[in-house]
């Protein structure tokens, strides 16, 4: 039986996209259902692309009630990558799917993270700090914003020339090229 990931996203959903490709052919994994606090987010054409299900839910859903759990549960979700997700998750979400939430930041961590340090508020943030290097941190998901145990992480270089968009092009490079792989590594050694 495969292991099942759900996704959650509020954007765009590139890195969504790149894990749906990823495990679209395994025989292992896959992507059952992608969740969002967005009704306009690009993540759900993406979604639709690959025929994955999709839930679209409000604040009260999310941190009011167990609906959001009870229906990873109903699905026998056996992993949740966020992919763009601003919320920050909830203490019954955080419990039910212990050690195995995880996210992506785009910098290196601990450095740029916490509440609203998201896209291009990070990379402007890390170049108006001068960085010579920008990244990403692939972590577990506690309760705080960005403060769970690190699994990955990689670095690019920052010219002085670079703009913003160069910037934000190496980090999703880097993003793109490392996440399914480390996603993957980590489901295939969770128990069913």
């Amino acid at each position: 039986m495969k292991k099942r990931i759900a996704i959650f996203a509020s954007g765009s959903g590139s890195n969504a996209q790149k894990l749906m490709e990823h495990f679209k052919r395994s025989n292992e994994i896959e992507i059952s259902l992608v969740l969002t606090n967005n009704a306009e987010a690009y993540v759900l054409q993406r979604a639709d692309n690959f025929e994955i299900p999709t839930h679209i839910f409000d604040k009260n859903e999310f941190y009011k009630t167990d609906e959001v759990v009870d229906l990873l549960k109903n699905l026998e979700i056996d992993f949740i990558v966020l992919a763009g997700f601003l919320w920050l998750i909830p203490k019954s979400l955080i419990h039910a799917y212990p050690g195995r939430i995880v996210n992506i930041h785009p910098a290196i961590l601990p450095k740029f993270g916490g509440k609203g340090m998201y896209g291009d508020h990070v990379h402007n943030a890390v170049m108006a700090a001068g960085e010579t290097e920008g990244g990403i941190t692939i972590h577990y998901v506690d309760e705080n914003y960005d403060e769970g145990e690190y699994i990955y992480q990689a670095r690019y270089r920052i010219d002085k020339n670079d703009n913003l968009e160069m910037v934000k092009f190496k980090g999703q490079q880097l993003e793109h090229q490392h996440y399914p792989r480390i996603v993957e590594t980590i489901v295939k050694k969770i128990k069913k």
